[in-house]
């Protein structure tokens, strides 16, 4: 039980330092806007390949991969997730260059949503009822920002749809965080490389053109890149995908605020409303987390003091039949 409280402590640090960073990523697309989306995707990939390496033989771990090769299942899985991620990249990275960072924090606002049912659905994780109160808030929160897009938002379902997808996927190839965002890069790396080598082949490349700051930024967008998936991949092995959905309103609501204070993306009463919406949910899952933290201190307490097991507790405190 002991271990279980660990690595759920642990696995809610990595959420929180991934979601964290996810939310502060348009600041550093931004200052790559000049370059073409696909162009900063292919970066993003090739340099994550020797950020990867370089982590992987810092901490000596390569046992996983000999039998990742030879179980032909997990490497469609991580075939799946490599896709996955690399279109939600690459509509992320077009969103923050053609100024819609709005529509790409919604899209991650809905994105809980899908995780949160592809948990309840799929994986027979149940919620408590102050979890589905704060989804049904999150849910209306949701329709009233796509009514303010006036459209359906395709921007925002496909980043929501490929990222609940991605979140999926990780859980079932069983890879922690590092190993799945190594594996995800090997799949990715030659596409991307020889996407990057045609460019320079017809000078249309911007790694050499825009003199070496803008270069190292390109090189950096590797280690952008690991950090967050690696602790989300960490996060997904060690949480119900239920916590992660709930997690992951994080990063919208810091794209949100990015959009509208440092972007000056416009902003109607409806987007207000729905922001409100969102807060008013997290405020209700805020206080489920605290009440039930404070519930298990006390079982806790009580079952040292009377020496009672917590399955009799359980046991005790459960209705008849």
């Amino acid at each position: 039980m002991a271990g279980t409280g660990a690595a759920s402590r642990s696995g809610l640090a990595l959420g929180f330092a991934a979601f964290g960073l996810w939310g502060l990523l348009p600041l550093y697309w931004h200052l790559l806007a000049d370059t073409g989306a696909f162009q900063v995707l292919a970066h993003r990939i090739v340099w994550s390949m020797p950020t990867a390496l370089l982590l992987l033989l810092l901490v000596r771990n390569w046992s996983w991969i000999g039998p990742l090769l030879r179980d032909p299942r997990r490497l469609g899985l991580v075939l799946l997730s490599a896709l996955l991620i690399t279109c939600n990249w690459a509509v992320f990275i077009w969103c923050v260059a053609e100024d819609r960072v709005l529509e790409a924090s919604l899209g991650y606002f809905i994105n809980p949503l899908l995780t949160i049912a592809t948990g309840v659905l799929l994986l027979k994780e149940r919620l408590r009822r102050a979890q589905w109160v704060a989804v049904g808030i999150g849910g209306l929160a949701v329709v009233v920002m796509s009514v303010a897009y006036g459209q359906v938002p395709w921007l925002s379902l496909t980043l929501s749809v490929t990222f609940a997808g991605y979140g999926l996927v990780k859980k079932r190839t069983g890879l922690d965080g590092l190993e799945g965002f190594s594996a995800d890069t090997a799949f990715q790396f030659l596409p991307a490389l020889g996407f990057l080598l045609v460019l320079a082949g017809r000078g249309e490349g911007s790694f050499t053109v825009q003199g070496p700051g803008y270069a190292l930024l390109l090189v950096a967008s590797g280690l952008v890149t690991a950090l967050p998936l690696i602790f989300f991949g960490a996060a997904a092995v060690r949480l119900p995908l239920s916590t992660i959905g709930l997690m992951q309103y994080i990063a919208p609501i810091a794209m949100f605020l990015l959009g509208l204070l440092a972007f000056g993306e416009e902003m109607p009463p409806e987007r207000w409303i729905g922001f409100g919406l969102v807060w008013i949910a997290l405020t209700v899952l805020t206080w489920d987390a605290v009440r039930r933290a404070g519930t298990r201190r006390r079982t806790v307490v009580t079952n040292a003091v009377t020496g009672t097991s917590s399955k009799d507790s359980k046991e005790a405190t459960s209705p008849a039949g």
